[in-house]
């Protein structure tokens, strides 16, 4: 028989070694992004390629330096984020809230599934001219951007998630008595967590999309904005540090919501 010291020292041995495989895992990261700089950075001081064109390292920091030294920096950072978390909101609480009453009425969801079904096919850019018709040339168009790119795919995740519950413990709430209401919040909601956890990373993604859309087309500020504006007046510096920062922005975001995953499956 097993004594409970040794399965004790196994256990810990085991999370020693899975602590060990996530720092290397890790520090392989770390060191692939710092030999990807590296080489771009060798590579334009040895004109193998045209930093002109590609930018470098070097560039990119030097270009942060200025716009930290007037302060607009912060002010772009602050904007795209902003907008980023408004829209990325209302497409989750929106599409939750219409997965839901889809999910409630059989006669709503089978009227409105095509709807759904082309909404998704739909290039949203291709709507972008008409939101800033209606909405002005401000960041009202840009957040509404982000929401119709983020929100279809939210309910048709969440809705897929509602309907995909196990109906034999549906039938067996409803044995008991349990009116819709309860079926919702005691199995629906706790058996879809995965799948509306997978909306919110995709979430994530399809609200910077949307809002860097939506900057491309009408903005005063913004990543987006600046990335046009670079490109425009050929500063490549200044749009690839704009993508630089995009990219880590964007990361941290994800990084936020699979905290929150892990949160809400053990309190789950």
């Amino acid at each position: 028989m097993i004594k409970n010291t040794e399965i004790s020292w196994r256990r810990r041995e085991y999370l020693k070694d899975l602590r060990r495989h996530q720092i290397k895992v890790i520090s392989t990261q770390l060191l692939l992004i710092v030999a990807v700089f590296s080489l771009w950075e060798i590579a334009a001081d040895l004109r193998w390629i045209d930093p002109f064109v590609t930018s470098q390292p070097s560039r990119m920091v030097a270009t942060l330096r200025l716009l930290h030294a007037d302060g607009s920096l912060y002010v772009h950072i602050a904007t795209t984020i902003w907008e980023t978390f408004v829209g990325f909101m209302l497409g989750t609480v929106g599409g939750l809230i219409i997965a839901v009453v889809l999910w409630w009425s059989d006669f709503l969801f089978q009227v409105f599934e095509p709807y759904l079904v082309v909404l998704n096919a739909l290039p949203k850019v291709a709507l972008g001219p008409i939101l800033i018709v209606w909405l002005g040339n401000g960041q009202g168009a840009i957040i509404a951007m982000a929401l119709l790119i983020s929100i279809i795919v939210s309910i048709i995740t969440m809705l897929h998630g509602f309907r995909s519950v196990d109906e034999e413990k549906i039938k067996l709430l409803k044995s008991f008595g349990a009116n819709k209401f309860t079926i919702l919040r005691k199995v629906i909601l706790p058996a879809s967590l995965p799948n509306t956890i997978s909306a919110l990373k995709v979430n994530v993604g399809l609200s910077w999309v949307g809002v860097i859309m939506g900057e491309f087309l009408v903005s005063r500020a913004g990543l987006g904005y600046l990335i046009v504006y670079g490109s425009q007046v050929f500063k490549l510096d200044l749009v690839m540090t704009s993508v630089i920062i995009l990219i880590i922005a964007a990361t941290f975001m994800y990084l936020l919501v699979a905290y929150l995953e892990k949160k809400l499956i053990k309190w789950n």
